[in-house]
């Protein structure tokens, strides 16, 4: 389910949807200083078109954007999307603290079809670490 290559070694992309730019901005900069190739979108329907057209090999997505469940529809939007099912999602959130939730968000095939969820705010090395394991070979 993984794409762990790249033709002419070229950098993987990580395609980074959210509608706060000050998360782009700094997961933008650290992706590149490791290496990656960044694209970005500030909601789920330009994120989900984004990545029809360009491929990339794996998307940050943020659950709340214009709705509180954004992030979810287009996480099962992309699992039924047979251009892009072989993408890995990590799902990347504040919804739990925001909605004061009992629970925390959890990879599900049949109903959250992301390779991870990592709850806001994400430190670094752990969104690198969740990254790698869904990239774990690149030629950047």
């Amino acid at each position: 389910m993984m794409k762990t290559s790249q033709p002419g070694g070229a950098r993987p992309r990580i395609l980074i949807v959210d509608d706060d730019r000050d998360f782009v901005e700094a997961s933008r900069d650290l992706l590149e200083a490791e290496g990656y190739a960044t694209l970005t979108a500030g909601d789920g329907a330009a994120g989900y078109a984004l990545a029809l057209r360009e491929k990339p090999e794996l998307m940050l997505l943020d659950v709340m954007m214009a709705s509180n469940d954004e992030g979810v529809e287009i996480c099962r939007k992309i699992g039924e999307t047979p251009a892009l099912r072989g993408m890995p999602v990590i799902l990347v959130t504040g919804a739990r603290r925001a909605l004061n939730l009992p629970f925390r968000f959890e990879p599900d095939p049949a109903c959250l079809p992301a390779a991870a969820v990592l709850e806001k705010p994400v430190m670094p090395e752990a969104l690198l670490a969740a990254i790698r394991t869904q990239l774990p070979t690149r030629n950047a």
